[in-house]
């Protein structure tokens, strides 16, 4: 049996410029990091005949063709289907529809584990650049490169998109006093809704195809936040970073009516006033997990709490997709 996994994500800053409707005219940057919480796929040869399937849905079918989940009926295209009969189950440690690019990191676990398989090799970026590939250009979802990138690099991780659709990856320096701030004192808390990050991005992708001058300027200023949240990193100062998360989650509350709800809204009110120095939704927004930095965790967590929301504690994975046994 072979098996692989991929780390979910948070965005740090620059998240919306990695669609390239945007990145196509005027280039994009973000920070990620990817998360101790995965997606697993397991892939095994089996005895009796055809594909069986386990994710959220069980399938039973004779040939690729047939297969109705549409990630892994493109893959099997992509890389070649095994001859022999085979089975693929996925398993994750946090529901898809959170915010934390779930589908980034089951397309990246799913094509390293063909891959082995199959006995090929693919790199890191080949990896990332092929997800991307299946999900944006096949399947035509109205999405950017940010979860297959980061579920591919893992680590704190900043790509800056090209023009031309090139992704260049640079690894940010984390020192041991900075990742004990970063776990000590960024909480992460989840809302209890689950939505499509597509709906929501494709009001964003179409107002950039049409040239929507309002939302071209919010994703300019976003990138620029993006920049200054890397200074912030690189600095080690997290309380800057607070501060710049809560301008990107008023920019990013402009871009769509459904970005937040009365009741987003009030919880985050809630964690402004027990020590948050700024937060935002992680992901497309609607719905996930709220993200916060704050100096006081205690105060918050406590604040949080009472307010019935779970916490889900924040930790780095740095090893990105990788072999978990083979």
């Amino acid at each position: 049996m072979i098996i692989t996994r991929s780390p979910l994500r948070i965005s740090i800053g620059g998240g919306g410029t990695d669609l390239g409707s945007y990145y196509e005219e005027h280039g994009g940057f973000l920070i990620a990091m990817a998360l101790t919480r995965h997606v697993y796929i397991s892939m095994q040869r089996k005895f009796d005949p055809g594909i069986t399937l386990k994710y959220s849905k069980i399938e039973n079918v004779d040939g690729v063709d047939d297969i109705a989940h549409p990630i892994i009926r493109e893959a099997l295209k992509l890389v070649g289907a095994p001859t022999s009969d085979f089975e693929i189950t996925s398993v994750a440690d946090v529901p898809a529809g959170t915010g934390l690019g779930s589908s980034g990191s089951f397309t990246t676990a799913l094509l390293k584990a063909l891959h082995i398989y199959a006995s090929k090799h693919i790199d890191t970026r080949a990896l990332a650049e092929l997800a991307c590939h299946i999900e944006i250009d096949l399947l035509k979802e109205p999405i950017g490169k940010q979860d297959q990138y980061i579920a591919a690099y893992g680590g704190l991780t900043s790509f800056t998109f090209d023009r031309n659709g090139a992704v260049e990856a640079e690894s940010l320096p984390v020192s041991d006093s900075l990742m004990e701030n970063i776990e000590e004192n960024i909480l992460m808390f989840f809302t209890g809704r689950t939505r499509s990050a597509s709906n929501i991005l494709q009001e964003q992708d179409q107002k950039s195809k049409s040239s929507d001058v309002s939302m071209t300027e919010n994703l300019h200023r976003v990138k620029e936040l993006g920049y200054r949240t890397r200074k912030a990193f690189i600095d080690g100062d997290l309380a800057v970073w607070g501060e710049i998360m809560l301008e990107h989650w008023e920019a990013k509350k402009q871009r769509s009516g459904g970005m937040s709800t009365p009741q987003i809204d009030e919880w985050y009110e809630i964690a402004r006033k027990n020590g948050a120095i700024g937060g935002k939704l992680v992901g497309a927004g609607g719905g996930g997990f709220l993200l916060f930095y704050a100096e006081d965790p205690k105060r918050l967590r406590q604040a949080m709490t009472r307010a019935g929301l779970k916490e889900m504690f924040v930790h780095m994975d740095v090893e990105g997709t990788k072999v978990v046994s083979r």
